[in-house]
Parts: C-alpha cells; structure tokens; sequence
C-alpha cells in the first residue's frame, strides 16, 4: 500500500509542465529516446539526497524563505541561460551535440537532470513540506524500510513516466525534420526561458 501511495502521489506531480518535463523533451529530440532515463537519474540522486537531509532533520531549513529565495535567484538564471541556448541553437540550426564519447553525453544529461531539480524552489519545497510527511508516515510504519519502500514507489513513477515520453518523443523523431523540428526546440526553448524568468522574478518579489 504504502509504495503505490507513493507511486500515485510521485506520478501526479511528475506530469506537471515544468523545467525537468521540458529538458527531457528537447533531449529526447536531440539524443534519442532514452535521454528522459538518464537524466531522471541525477532527479533520483538529488532525491535520495534530500531524503537523507529531512532524516538528518535538515527539512526545515530547506523551506525557509531565504533558501527558496536563493534556489529561485540562481535556477531562474540557470533556466533563463538554457532557454536562450536552446533557442539560439533552433535559430542558427545548430542543436545540442549528438556526437561525441557516450558517456560524455550521459553524465552531462544526469547532471543536468540533478541541477534543474535543486534549482526548481517548487520542488525543493514539495519535499520540504509534503515529502517531509510522507516520510514521517513511512518511517513510523515501518522504520528505515518504509522510507526505502515510499523512495522505490516515488522514483518508479518518475522513471516509467518519463521514459515513456522520451520513448514516445525520441521514436517521432523521424518524423520530425526541418523547420518543424527548429520551432519545436525553440519553443522548447521558450518555455524554459519562461520558467527562469518566472523563478527569479518571484524570488526578487520575496526580497522586496
């Protein structure tokens, strides 16, 4: 019971439009579609980071408006600089590079699926309050295994939904040539520019 809570709960939070949904398409489009695995895997790593912080009783801090103002400041000019990458390579014709050491490619893609996570004030905030009691209920249930289980239900959804959209955006690829692929990445583009822009705007609004 207790992982498929997590499951659901994982899942209707990981199917809102945001920073991480974005990055996963474009990659999806420009690398293939196993891009949204790999970079779920660095999500993964920062979730099991900030698990261990709200255990240690680090939650706290990390809701406190001076955190969400600096988180907000620094993602929104993180997602503002991606944004205008992005739709500067549509424009240029010159996206993302596909080529190089595999690896290489796969690190950059975890790394960045951890920082548009830590960067993202709504997320860090979620865990901070709602993750926080999820994670309490889990451990009065069953200790150190109950964390485990709701961590394995929380990050299954992450991985299934968004494999299954980079799965399903990478296949139509093919299908996806030219122009009409150049105004999808700078749309793309666009988006993640306005997520940046909304971040640091709403973190300069808390300071003021």
């Amino acid at each position: 019971m207790l992982f498929f809570s997590a499951f659901l709960v994982a899942l209707s939070g990981a199917i809102m439009p945001g920073p991480v949904m974005t990055y996963t398409i474009e990659q999806s489009l420009v690398k293939g579609r196993y891009a949204g695995l790999i970079i779920i895997i660095g999500h993964a790593v920062l979730e099991i980071a900030l698990i261990i912080l709200i255990l240690l009783g680090f939650g706290i801090i990390l809701k406190t408006q001076l955190a969400q103002i600096i988180i907000g400041l620094v993602g929104g000019v993180l997602l503002a600089y991606m944004g205008l990458s992005m739709i500067h390579a549509a424009v240029k014709n010159k996206p993302a590079a596909t080529t190089g050491p595999k690896r290489q490619l796969a690190n950059s893609m975890i790394v960045s699926g951890f920082l548009l996570s830590a960067l993202n004030p709504y997320f860090i905030f979620w865990w901070a309050v709602v993750g926080l009691s999820f994670i309490i209920q889990s451990y009065d249930t069953l200790g150190y295994v109950g964390v485990l289980i709701y961590f394995l239900g929380h990050i299954c959804a992450d991985f299934i939904l968004y494999g299954s959209i980079s799965f399903v955006v990478g296949s139509a690829k093919k299908f996806i040539q030219g122009i009409a692929y150049r105004i999808i990445i700078a749309g793309l583009g666009c988006v993640m520019l306005f997520f940046g822009a909304r971040f640091f705007v709403l973190a300069i609004i808390s300071i003021i």
